[in-house]
């Protein structure tokens, strides 16, 4: 039988939903077991966060100085000591998940299989290549498995489980040569986090110009979304990269996606295969969005953005 332990995401005060969709995965394995590990200097409430979610055996809360602000490079150390008592582990393919677990799988001397979308078999698993155009499906050798889940493939799990919690103090080698100094970052205003927003407004190379996206983060507010911007914008200096949506950015599966000025790269439509519903905004009639949007309307995004702005309240609708 299965033992999965999944590594949780949080920021020291939020669980990031991430995990509630890489618990999904995990269970998914059919497993005896599901442990997710909660990585902190002391007790925080993503622990408990952690401990409400169904199908969690135990929430292990590993307890260090180091994991006050954690870094990849002291995580992965800890991620192998426990490691070693399952068959699984699992963490989500966000930049959290990317940075750590890749460091613990050369440490266990284990392949990582990246972006798991399917699960097949204890060992067997689907992903995404070539900018999710295709499917692969791939076989681990014997040993433990160490893989980033995919979180857009999979629904969160229920939040109305009762988990035990145990503190645990692991014997590592805590390295010294990488530290964390702070944290520096675009502001997200208040707004949802990108990757697991139930309504998300982007905009792309359409809108000109950096001021002008001030209507795209208007309508955010408007309708309580996350901001999203396509890899031109980024590139344009229109918005920072941490808002790109794509292969080389975020994949996400929102609700609802709303996007004014994109075009449609293959790239960009990659990040958001599985969103809901799509609904873009393009002056190009021809645009490669509108082959995978629900609704498409061709138009002016600076007439239509001004329009929407005026028909709903602020506030939120």
């Amino acid at each position: 039988m299965s033992k999965v332990l999944v590594i949780a995401e949080h920021d020291g005060e939020i669980l990031n939903p991430s995990t509630s969709r890489t618990v999904a995965c995990a269970l998914a394995l059919g497993p005896e077991a599901v442990d997710v590990a909660v990585f902190a200097e002391a007790e925080t409430k993503p622990v408990q966060a952690a401990a409400r979610l169904n199908g969690v055996t135990r929430v292990l809360l590993v307890e260090h100085a180091a994991n006050r602000s954690p870094v990849a490079a002291v995580l992965a150390p800890q991620v192998y000591a426990l490691a070693r008592d399952y068959t699984h582990v699992l963490a989500p393919a966000t930049t959290f998940g990317k940075d750590v677990l890749p460091r613990a799988a050369a440490l266990l001397g284990v392949p990582q299989v990246s972006d798991v979308m399917r699960v097949i078999d204890r060992n067997v698993f689907e992903r995404p290549i070539y900018a999710g155009n295709a499917l692969e499906t791939i076989e681990t050798p014997p040993g433990i498995v160490v893989a980033t889940v995919r979180t857009a493939s999979f629904k969160a799990v229920p939040e109305t489980g009762s988990a035990p919690v145990e503190k645990i103090s692991l014997d590592f080698d805590c390295p010294t040569h990488t530290r964390f100094l702070r944290v520096e970052g675009s502001s997200a205003g208040g707004r949802p986090d990108l990757q697991s927003a139930r309504v998300v407004v982007s905009g792309g190379r359409g809108l000109g110009a950096k001021e002008n996206f001030d209507l795209i983060y208007a309508l955010a507010d408007r309708l309580g979304a996350a901001v999203g911007a396509s890899r031109a914008a980024v590139d344009a200096g229109f918005v920072p990269n941490d808002l790109q949506v794509g292969q080389t950015g975020k994949i996400i599966a929102p609700e609802l996606y709303l996007a004014f000025g994109i075009s449609g790269a293959i790239q960009h439509l990659a990040g958001i295969k599985d969103a809901g519903t799509i609904v873009a905004v393009n002056k190009d009639p021809d645009a490669p969005i509108f082959e995978v949007a629900d609704i498409g309307l061709v138009g002016d995004l600076f007439e239509v953005l001004p329009t929407l702005l005026e028909a709903l309240p602020k506030g939120g609708s």
